[in-house]
């Protein structure tokens, strides 16, 4: 990939400013990655009610009569917990559930202005187009509800520019002395951030040793490493997180049919068509930066997009047990090579303005089709939440959520919607995952297996796209534990297929989707059943 010759100018102002750098323009842009936060009672984000089940536990273990039942929840240093510790302090000023969209909706616009000022430090001034990469901090992985790894990358984002800025003016000292600290932060919000600032830091570092001080390659690399020392303390963090009690595997390697999805699902939504024409417009924009046509690339970003690409390529799909590891990358390595990316000759004279008025209108198109969204999954959220007037506290609610197969494109993103119940209610329900080493949540609940922790809620239409775990409606029917639960929730789950079954007796639906049964001889809540009985474990 050909860099640029010279290192990045510096930043520019007053007259010289072009409009689309007005710091007006830029604040209006970062306020916008709010707006499709505002409407929704809950980010409509695939993971994120069962985070908010989490932190309910979390939060109120010692305080509900009931949790403890259910959950056990210990306090340990792992590189997963941004929004953990952030909910600490927001949900006693604000209520859990407001506390965490507040944490949420955060998260886009901090985005967004990492990615312009990113921009700005590379280039020394904002190309008009940076702003096609503003929509990925509503990418996929934001999407899917993976909250800790998007705040952890917002703030690598941010943090890049700090560092570039004091290395350009020879505060060498300070930056180290501020570095330390920030790697830190960045590793405990998630190590995925903290990856990415490394990188990031090494790029920058590697170009600028040879742009400015005409070191050779070697050379570079070496002094590059060495420039980065001060972000290497996690380096012994995450030593003492995975030599402990860490579950799951690594693999899926070198799947590429999952690899050429996850690329072309970088801005995935609700419309197919619409979403990976987004896609491809932005795989599109660097591919005119590396065959020098009208535009050019900026070195660090240049080599970032390298590593990261070659990063890509070599991680597998599941990594300790988490799925979905490199499919996260994406909208990032898009956004990198997006943002290193400027005109060049008669483009940049000639067309520059066009450019920042397309990339803008790309924006502001995405965000609104990105609001209209998320206000109808919130509709169809709050639809369904609905039962959960009818369950009394403390019970035992059998999830099974109804979601089509894997491959479909438009959802309505219906997972993991069913811990709400715990947040709401102190129940149990069958959909969290815990893992040693990646939550520090622990299901003690037993009593109703193979229904008790994810996926165990997900229910699918078909058998041949059923994955391990999952369920399919006569499957779920043969293998109901009656004498493990005191509700069984059908979410989202269509009319005709509701179960006709004497074991279930029906207090609430939904209309046409989504019901709410009462197992015919369970106790109608936590509370009626002994403590100590074998299904009610004691703390």
């Amino acid at each position: 990939m050909p860099p640029a010759a010279s290192p990045a100018p510096s930043p520019t102002d007053g007259p010289n400013r072009r409009w689309w750098e007005h710091p007006w323009l830029l604040l209006a842009l970062v306020i916008a990655a709010t707006v499709p936060m505002i409407w929704p009672q809950t980010p409509p984000l695939v993971d994120l009610p069962g985070h908010i089940g989490r932190y309910r536990v979390q939060l109120g273990l010692e305080e509900s009569p009931f949790l403890g039942r259910y959950y056990q929840f210990d306090w340990a240093l792992i590189g997963n917990l941004g929004v953990d510790l952030l909910i600490e302090p927001f949900a006693r000023l604000f209520g859990l559930e407001m506390g965490v969209k507040l944490i949420v909706l955060a998260i886009p616009p901090l985005t967004v202005l990492g990615f312009l000022l990113v921009a700005r430090e590379i280039h020394g001034r904002i190309p008009p187009t940076a702003f096609f990469a503003l929509p990925l901090a509503y990418g996929y992985p934001f999407q899917f509800g993976f909250v800790n790894f998007a705040l952890s990358m917002a703030l690598a984002f941010l943090a890049f520019p700090l560092w570039l800025r004091l290395g350009r003016s020879g505060r060498w000292k300070l930056r180290a002395a501020i570095f330390v600290p920030i790697s830190c932060l960045i590793w405990v919000s998630h190590t995925f951030g903290w990856g990415l600032l490394g990188l990031l830091a090494f790029a920058g570092e590697t170009a600028d040793q040879r742009d400015r001080h005409g070191a050779t390659r070697l050379q570079a690399f070496f002094k590059g490493g060495l420039h980065c020392i001060p972000l290497a303390l996690p380096f012994v963090l995450m030593l003492a997180w995975r030599s402990g009690a860490v579950a799951g595997v690594n693999a899926d390697w070198f799947n590429w049919d999952a690899k050429g999805r996850w690329l072309l699902s970088i801005l995935k939504e609700r419309w197919e068509t619409w979403d990976k024409a987004g896609a491809i417009l932005l795989m599109a924009l660097p591919v005119l930066g590396l065959i020098r046509l009208g535009f050019k690339f900026r070195h660090a970003l240049a080599l970032a997009t390298i590593f990261l690409t070659l990063i890509f390529v070599l991680l597998p799909r599941i990594v300790f047990g988490s799925a979905y590891a490199d499919m996260r990358l994406t909208p990032f390595l898009v956004a990198v090579a997006v943002l290193g990316i400027t005109p060049k000759g008669w483009v940049e004279r000639r067309l520059s303005g066009a450019i920042a008025v397309l990339a803008l209108l790309f924006f502001v198109s995405r965000i609104a089709v990105t609001t209209w969204t998320f206000a109808d999954l919130d509709q169809a959220w709050r639809g369904q939440l609905a039962a959960l007037e009818q369950v009394p506290p403390g019970s035992r609610v059998l999830v099974q959520a109804s979601v089509p197969c894997n491959r479909a494109w438009r959802t309505n993103r219906m997972e993991h919607v069913g811990s709400l119940a715990i947040a709401r209610r102190d129940a149990f329900t069958n959909d969290q995952w815990a893992m040693p080493g990646a939550q520090l949540i622990k299901v003690r609940y037993r009593e109703g297996a193979p229904f008790v922790l994810d996926p165990s809620q997900i229910m699918r239409p078909h058998p041949r796209c059923r994955s391990y775990n999952e369920t399919i409606l006569p499957l779920f029917l043969q293998l109901m534990p009656t004498d493990g639960f005191d509700y069984v929730w059908f979410v989202d789950l269509a009319r005709p297929l509701w179960p006709e079954d004497q074991r279930l007796t029906p207090v609430w639906n939904g209309g046409a989707r989504g019901i709410l049964y009462r197992l015919a001889d369970s106790a109608t809540s936590a509370s009626e059943t002994p403590n100590g009985s074998r299904a009610r474990p004691t703390r």
